[in-house]
């Protein structure tokens, strides 16, 4: 683990991977390959130089990959479950939850983002919007929003372990289903930094972020960003 002087105690990158990824439509998704290495893989391998362990939470009957720096647990039925076990899985003091889906992780990222999680407990990776945005009625422009404010949440996200955990049980508790876990920490009033993400953490969820994920992984491993 690369020395991070600004956080105290064991650090975990947790990866709900058990989704069955449908809208790719080539079976669950940490699996497909870009450029001869699974999503997976280049997840693992990014996360890995920064952080004491991995966990990986991965659907039934698919086992972890020979020689993945990291260890396996059963997955749940949602995103939110996953995460929630993997939780229990650790024992360490913070955790970085992050999707196996955005497999071109910087290590700038990584760094901005612990440091923010030991000043505030918790924080995610971030991107201003861009585009224009607009409020859509019957498939016809409705209403122009302003996008002045607005951030496009990426992975990973950084929390102090007791604090995701406290959010997690309320959330379970009230039976609340969110898409992110930084939404289960500010649904508690609590703060949550944003740190400047990477155009190059897209998602890789249709068929297109996948053309695209094979196009960026030439110029990514011709350099071996780690920036």
């Amino acid at each position: 683990m690369s020395s991070v002087c600004f956080l105290a105690g064991r650090t975990a990158a947790l990866i709900p991977a058990a989704g069955s990824g449908t809208r790719l439509g080539r079976g669950p998704k940490a699996f497909v390959e870009v450029a001869g290495q699974s999503l997976l893989a280049r997840s693992v391998a990014a996360l890995v130089p920064w952080v004491d362990e991995v966990l990986v939470a991965l659907p039934e009957g698919f086992p972890l990959p020979p020689g993945l720096p990291a260890q396996a647990i059963l997955g749940g039925a949602t995103r939110q479950e996953s995460v929630w076990r993997l939780l229990h899985a650790t024992t360490a003091d913070v955790v970085l939850v992050h999707d196996a889906a955005r497999p071109f992780l910087p290590g700038a990222v990584v760094t901005a983002l612990l440091e923010a999680v030991s000043e505030t407990g918790a924080a995610t990776a971030a991107l201003p919007v861009a585009d224009t945005l607009v409020r859509g009625e019957r498939g016809r422009w409705a209403d122009l929003v302003p996008r002045e404010d607005l951030w496009a949440v990426q992975t990973p996200q950084g929390f102090r372990r007791a604090l995701l955990l406290r959010a997690h049980a309320a959330a379970r508790a009230e039976g609340f289903g969110a898409t992110d876990d930084a939404g289960l920490i500010a649904r508690l009033g609590l703060p949550v930094r944003l740190v400047p993400g990477d155009a190059r953490l897209f998602k890789v969820t249709t068929p297109g972020d996948l053309a695209l994920a094979q196009a960026v992984a030439a110029v990514w491993d011709a350099t071996c960003d780690a920036p």
